[in-house]
């Protein structure tokens, strides 16, 4: 048994509370990881927010880098000593998801993801209680045990505290672009809502050769970024009614692809209207719970089309290595990324920040 300091949820619309509690060893299947760093994502505030219902209390974070410090009996995917990163998704590589090559839609998705897959949890507090896990991650502690299948091993020269962030915002946007969408050379890309997963969809746009990428969000910091990401139109949605001024900058066709990374129903009907006939939409964003959408179905006749995309559409053990291993090539931005370096201590102090929305992205360091 091992000890961490974690940051722990008991109440909705409550701040996190700093404690000392104990991790269970390993069991069969399971990897225990030190964790390095964390990514604080908008994810993590939908379950403070009470907008994600989730059982409490639990330890939030899934964007996780670290080390594996032990393994259970049966663990063939990692071993002591390995950089690793988390998929939140886990990818069992047998069901029927993962078998027809799409692994984040595994049927481990289906299982309760506050416990490990035998029922209990593995977090315990000094008074005996347990602790829920937050999709298996749990990366807003200094240790954690996991699934094997949610553990990605990756090169040990990339830094833990700026590729942690590759575990669910790099992958969300850039995947929704590459993998989900195929975004095409030459076309035109409308993206809506610039924060962490909204920048990786412009700078993955921009590596697929898109010939317009127009940035669409409320905040000038916002904005700013998204040009040095790779934005060619910038569009502030308190200014400018984006519909009309997408298709002005198209004169007057309209979109190829629309991404939406915000989780708001009224700016996903929004984005299908940006669309000439044909076009695509895709809701990437984390919607609150009970949430609904209400579309003209004439633009489906027109054969637009509205689509998800779930972690990217990526075959983590694939894509997740692969992004780490542009980032180190220089071809993709993550330093960019990292607006504030926080510690443990300060992350009340870091999801006040995401609320506010003045990061991109803060980055809790524990070591």
């Amino acid at each position: 048994m091992a000890g961490a300091r974690a940051a722990i949820l008991d109440a909705v619309k409550s701040a996190l509370s700093i404690e000392e509690i104990e991790v269970l060893p390993p069991g069969p299947g399971e990897v225990q990881v030190k964790y390095v760093a964390s990514g604080v994502c908008h994810s993590d505030l939908h379950a403070i927010t009470g907008d994600m219902l989730h059982p409490l209390p639990v330890i939030l974070g899934h964007e996780g880098g670290g080390i594996v410090e032990a393994v259970g009996s049966g663990v063939t995917t990692c071993q002591v000593g390995d950089h690793v990163l988390t998929s939140y998704i886990p990818s069992c590589g047998t069901c029927s998801y993962c078998t027809i090559g799409r692994p984040n839609l595994c049927a481990l998705r289906d299982r309760p993801r506050h416990l490990m897959l035998d029922g209990t949890s593995r977090f315990r507090r000094r008074d005996g209680s347990f602790v829920n896990h937050f999709l298996q991650v749990s990366s807003f502690a200094t240790r954690a045990v996991l699934l094997q299948e949610g553990v990605i091993p990756i090169r040990k020269d990339a830094p833990l505290d700026v590729v942690c962030l590759v575990s669910c915002g790099v992958t969300a946007g850039m995947g929704a672009v590459l993998n989900r969408a195929k975004v095409k050379p030459g076309s035109t890309v409308v993206v809506f809502g610039c924060g962490g997963v909204g920048l990786n969809v412009i700078q993955a746009a921009e590596l697929a050769g898109a010939g317009r990428v127009i940035a669409v969000d409320r905040l000038p910091y916002k904005l700013g970024l998204a040009e040095e990401f790779g934005a060619t139109h910038l569009i502030d949605a308190s200014k400018e009614d984006p519909v009309k001024r997408v298709h002005e900058i198209t004169g007057g066709v309209g979109a190829d692809y629309a991404f939406e990374a915000i989780g708001a129903p009224r700016v996903i009907e929004t984005m299908l209207e940006c669309l000439h006939r044909g076009g695509e939409a895709y809701i990437i964003g984390v919607s609150p719970h009970g949430a609904r959408i209400s579309i003209d179905p004439s633009l489906l006749v027109q054969e637009r089309v509205l689509s998800g995309s779930s972690f990217g559409g990526s075959r983590q053990r694939v894509d997740l290595p692969m992004i780490v291993d542009l980032f180190m090539q220089g071809k993709v931005k993550l330093r960019e990324l990292v607006s504030r370096r926080l510690g443990l201590d300060d992350v009340n102090r870091a999801f006040e920040l995401l609320n506010r929305g003045e990061v991109a992205r803060s980055v809790l360091v524990y070591t």
